[in-house]
Formats: C-alpha cells, sequence, structure tokens
C-alpha cells in the first residue's frame, strides 16, 4: 500500500523558510546559481543556522512525539537537488524530522502543494507565496529578519493571527479602504449577525485545532491562538460571531484599534504570526517570527 498523507497536517516550507540561507542567497543574487551551488556543496557538512520558520516547524513535530503520525514537513523549494544535500543535513543535525523535500531549480514550486494536499506554505519568495494564495492554499513570506528564539516556552506552541484578509475575508477592509473608519464602523455594526466570509488562513486554523483534539493529552505540547487585529469596539462583535459561527476557538484576543502590534506580540511571544499589511509585519518582526500574507485589497499585486 503507498504512502498517504491524508488526515495529517501538512506544512511545506521553502529552505530559507527553515534555516538561515540568507548569505548564501546573497552569494545567488551576486553570483548566480552556480556559485550558489558550488556554496552549498562545499557547506554540506555545516549544519546551517536555524531559520524564521524553525520554531514552528520543531513544535509542530513534537505533536508526533508518542509515535503517531500527526504532522509532515516538507521541502518545497526552488533550490537545486544538490543544495538539497545540505537542506537534509542540517534538518538532521538539528533534530527536526524531515524526510521528504521538492527541489525544482528555480521554477515555481508551489504547484506541488495541490498533491501534497497542504495546510500551509511558507517562503522567502513573494512571487511563490502569491501563486499559493491563489490558487487558494494558506501561504505567506517569512520575514527573514525576524526575531527568533527557538527554546521559549517548548511546551507550548503559539500562533497569532490577523483577521481581515488573514483569517477573514477582506470584505470589511475594502469598506474601510473605501470609505474610512467611520464607514467600516458603521458597516460592521450593522452586519454585526452576519459572519464574514471565510479568509485564505481559515483552513489552517481548522487544521491546527484538529491536531489539537488528535493529540490531546497524548504528548507534552499544547497549542495557543490569538487573534491580534486592528479592529476595535464596535467592530470587535462581527470577529467574534463569525469564530463562533465556525466553531473555532481562539486563547486570546487584542483588538487595538490602530495600535501597533509589535509591543503585544512582544509579550505574547508567537511562534509564528501572520498579517497581510507590511506595515504590521515590521512591527512584529521585532517580537518574534512573523509571514506576510499578500493577500486582499492591500495588495492589489495580482488583481
Amino acid at each position: 500500500m503507498g504512502v498517504n498523507l491524508e488526515n495529517k497536517l501538512v506544512v511545506a516550507l521553502s529552505s530559507r523558510a527553515l534555516f538561515d540561507f540568507e548569505a548564501e542567497n546573497q552569494v545567488f543574487d551576486e553570483q548566480g546559481d552556480d556559485a550558489y551551488e558550488r556554496l552549498q556543496l562545499e557547506r554540506a557538512d555545516l549544519p546551517a543556522k536555524p531559520g524564521v520558520a524553525f520554531p514552528l516547524v520543531k513544535k509542530l513535530l513534537a505533536f508526533n512525539d508518542d509515535g503517531e503520525h500527526r504532522v509532515e514537513v516538507v521541502i518545497l523549494s526552488r533550490n537545486d537537488p544538490v543544495s538539497g544535500l545540505r537542506v537534509f543535513k542540517s534538518a538532521k543535525a538539528a533534530g527536526i524530522n524531515v524526510q521528504r523535500g521538492v527541489f525544482t531549480r528555480g521554477a515555481p514550486p508551489f504547484r506541488y502543494l495541490k498533491p501534497l494536499g497542504a495546510h500551509l506554505f511558507l517562503s522567502a519568495n513573494d512571487a511563490d507565496v502569491g501563486g499559493a494564495l491563489d490558487a487558494q492554499f494558506p501561504a505567506a513570506r517569512v520575514f527573514s529578519q525576524s526575531v527568533v528564539d527557538a527554546v521559549r516556552h517548548p511546551n507550548e506552541l503559539r500562533i497569532a493571527f490577523d483577521g481581515d484578509a488573514v483569517l477573514f475575508s477582506d470584505e470589511a477592509e475594502r469598506v474601510f479602504q473605501s470609505g474610512g473608519l467611520d464607514a467600516f464602523q458603521n458597516h460592521e455594526t450593522a452586519h454585526a449577525a452576519r459572519p464574514l466570509p471565510p479568509g485564505p488562513f481559515k483552513p489552517l486554523l481548522e487544521a491546527l485545532h484538529r491536531l489539537q483534539r488528535a493529540a490531546g493529552e497524548k504528548v507534552a505540547i499544547k497549542l495557543r491562538t490569538a487573534l491580534v487585529t486592528a479592529r476595535s469596539a464596535p467592530a470587535h462583535e462581527r470577529a467574534i460571531r463569525t469564530l463562533i459561527e465556525w466553531g473555532i476557538g481562539v486563547d486570546e484576543a487584542m483588538f487595538l484599534g490602530g495600535l501597533q502590534k509589535g509591543p503585544f506580540l512582544k509579550e505574547f511571544e508567537p511562534d509564528f504570526f501572520f498579517d497581510d499589511q507590511l506595515t504590521h509585519c515590521e512591527s512584529a518582526a521585532l517580537a518574534g517570527p512573523t509571514g506576510h500574507v499578500s493577500a486582499g485589497v492591500v495588495n492589489i499585486r495580482r488583481a
């Protein structure tokens, strides 16, 4: 019988998302593919430092600690297969159980998300993230300058999400962009009882909660989630009612009314935070691993 990843939480990510290959990538930018491949081969036995997504991956794989295969992590990379040697060696040295990888030597890799059944794609390449989002997969571009601390709260996986254009659709954000804050508040008050349409990251939040329920008390790692949004009262009500309608809870909700998110995320200490606005990502990156979700009306790049 063939192996399949059904009923697993599948995370696909580029090598630059999992490991710090920024210096090597500079060689690629300045000298090209051949020089990059030679450098990675020369460094094949030199373990790479943790990248932005390393804490997230490490803790997700801890949901397999009782021997039950619940989470699968796959490298999905524009790297050449030779450079992939260092990726697998670095994963082994770090104690990260990564067994599968697809290396495309510069070709867009996101087309392989479908056969993987991926619930999340993380990459340092904005075009690949955009292609994944267009294909209806949760995806984010990692902020390589994010603060990374792989050892904090080791028995708790903390993930924070923005609301509009991330967990929810950008319906309300479009009202704000076209009519301003008063129009937005009036619109959300009038539609408070009508759930927001789902955004690109609703499937990931659902999959994470299925994972937590499946693992229960069998593993030490626990999931803690937060909604961190620029909404404030009275627009908070529609967000809360939407989550109730979906049957999905979050552990913390921060309705910040335009305040910078970074200081609040610094207290929450996320292993990853997802937001659709670059200014929020820049603030959040000072607190922990951050990914830009290039979806919605504020990211018109693909419309």
